[in-house]
C-alpha cells in the first residue's frame, strides 16, 4: 500500500521565460507541464500556438543520471527543481531541433555552469495538449483561490477570537481592579 502511494505521480506546470531564435523578436515564454514518477517523467510544452511532448523513459533517465554521475532520484529532483518552477539563475531556451524542439536550461554545480537538454517531438494532438495544459493551470488556479478563501476565513476567525480574548482580558483586569479597590476600601474604612 505504501508503495502505491509513493509511486503516485506528481504534476507541475511552470511558465518559463525562454530565449528566442530571432534576436529581433521579443522574449518568449512557454508553459511546461510535467508528470514526475520515481524513475521517469514526461513533459508537455506549449507556447500557446503549438505543443510538443517528451516521454523520458526509465532507461533514458537512468542513462542521463549515469552520465552526470548522479543517482536517478537526484537527477529527477534536479530536473523537477528547474522545470516545476522558473529559476531566475537559470537560462532557459526552446529552439527548433530537427522535426521537434529542444528545451534546455542552465544551472550551476560546484561553481561550474552546466546545461541540460531534452528533445521534444510535436504533440500528436497539439490542440488537446494545449487544452490539457490550460486545464491543469485553471484547476491549479481554482485550488489556490479556494485555499486563499479558506486561509482568509481562518485568519478572520482567529482575529475575532483574539479580539474576544482581548476584551475578556480587559474586562477581567477592570473587575480585578474594582475588586481590589473594594477590598482595600473595606479593609481601611
Amino acid at each position: 500500500m505504501a508503495t502505491a502511494a509513493a509511486a503516485a505521480p506528481r504534476h507541475s506546470c511552470a511558465k518559463l521565460s525562454v530565449a528566442v531564435e530571432d534576436p529581433k523578436a521579443p522574449g518568449g515564454g512557454v508553459f511546461v507541464k510535467a508528470t514526475w514518477l520515481p524513475t521517469r517523467f514526461s513533459l508537455a510544452v506549449t507556447d500557446g500556438a503549438g505543443a510538443w511532448v517528451a516521454d523520458a523513459s526509465d532507461a533514458e533517465v537512468r542513462l542521463r543520471a549515469e552520465q552526470w554521475d548522479q543517482p536517478v532520484s537526484e537527477y529527477l529532483a534536479l530536473a523537477e527543481r528547474y522545470l516545476a518552477f522558473h529559476q531566475p539563475s537559470s537560462t532557459y531556451s526552446f529552439h527548433e531541433a530537427g522535426a521537434g524542439r529542444r528545451l534546455s536550461w542552465t544551472f550551476e554545480k560546484q561553481g561550474t555552469k552546466l546545461e541540460w537538454r531534452w528533445k521534444l517531438q510535436p504533440a500528436p494532438h497539439p490542440q488537446q495538449t494545449i487544452a490539457e495544459v490550460l486545464d491543469f493551470l485553471m484547476d491549479a488556479n481554482i485550488r489556490l483561490s479556494e485555499e486563499v478563501v479558506r486561509k482568509t476565513q481562518s485568519f478572520e476567525k482567529l482575529k475575532q477570537e483574539a479580539e474576544n480574548c482581548l476584551q475578556q482580558s480587559e474586562r477581567f483586569n477592570t473587575e480585578k481592579a474594582e475588586f481590589e479597590q473594594a477590598s482595600f476600601t473595606k479593609a481601611y474604612v
